[in-house]
């Protein structure tokens, strides 16, 4: 069967602004590997991060909260 030419490939809708790895690491103290892993699993959208981080119980940090 062939496949259709009007298919794309699954794609995440971003949702929210974008972070980078680093960024997304600093905020929740997390190492680069779990970052990195969590990042590429995800998508760089804060918005599905942050709701992630939220179900795993992890605060932001201080600092990230009020904004230095």
């Amino acid at each position: 069967m062939m496949e259709s030419a009007n298919q794309t490939p699954n794609r995440k809708v971003l949702r929210g602004r974008p972070y980078s790895i680093a960024e997304f690491a600093r905020k929740y103290r997390l190492d680069d590997e779990e970052a990195k892993r969590l990042f590429d699993k995800f998508g760089p959208s804060a918005t599905e991060l942050d709701l992630l981080m939220a179900a795993k119980r992890k605060p932001p940090t201080l600092s990230t909260v009020i904004g230095h």
